[in-house]
């Protein structure tokens, strides 16, 4: 197995694209260095198998997901309110709308980990540590609403970013803006306050 680790880089985020594009039936070694535009047989030199190609894909796409330290510094400053919240929610759905392959890609990972064991693993646990990051944060910064409002506003946003992504003329921006607007208002007052 090849140890070097720029190249891994590029033959995983290259598969990302491949598995975007073509599916998980589409993302085979061949495609791979296609993709990653190297010799055929490097992919092959750097993975054991599909099945630990797909596990590193789906470590990977979570990497290139999460917002860089710039931008997690800028998510704590200020006041941290409702409209800070929603401004937060806009930009993550502006991040993942950068990288929809990235999005489309951790979808395809989804399915295939209904027959593969290890990267249901994989993604059970990164997506649990995400889940438990956003409750840890939300519960540091002092925002109303509970536990369940976060992960019921996790639900709705990835949702609202599947529609996007798989059928982007059902929504308009403007109606995507109100739909974020209107789920975070709820979820910071569950009671509701009279608006929407």
């Amino acid at each position: 197995m090849r140890r070097n680790p720029e190249r891994r880089l590029a033959l995983i985020d290259a598969a990302i694209e491949v598995l975007a594009r073509e599916g998980a039936r589409g993302l085979t070694f061949r495609a791979v260095d296609a993709e990653a535009a190297v010799p055929p047989g490097t992919a092959s030199n750097y993975f054991a198998n599909r099945d630990d190609l797909f596990t590193q894909v789906g470590g990977r796409i979570y990497e290139r997901l999460l917002p860089d330290e710039a931008t997690f510094a800028r998510s704590r400053e200020g006041v941290q309110d409702e409209a800070r919240y929603t401004e937060l929610m806009h930009e993550l759905l502006a991040r993942i709308a950068a990288f929809d392959t990235g999005y489309l890609a951790l979808l395809e990972l989804r399915l295939e980990s209904t027959r593969r064991p290890e990267l249901r693993a994989v993604l059970t646990k990164r997506i649990r540590e995400d889940i438990d990051a956003n409750v840890g944060y939300h519960a540091e910064s002092g925002l109303p609403g509970d536990p369940t409002s976060v992960v019921l506003l996790y639900l709705a946003l990835n949702w609202l970013i599947l529609e996007r992504l798989t059928l982007p003329d059902l929504f308009t921006e403007e109606e995507v803006r109100e739909l974020v607007d209107a789920a975070v208002q709820r979820m910071m007052n569950p009671r509701g306050t009279g608006r929407g």
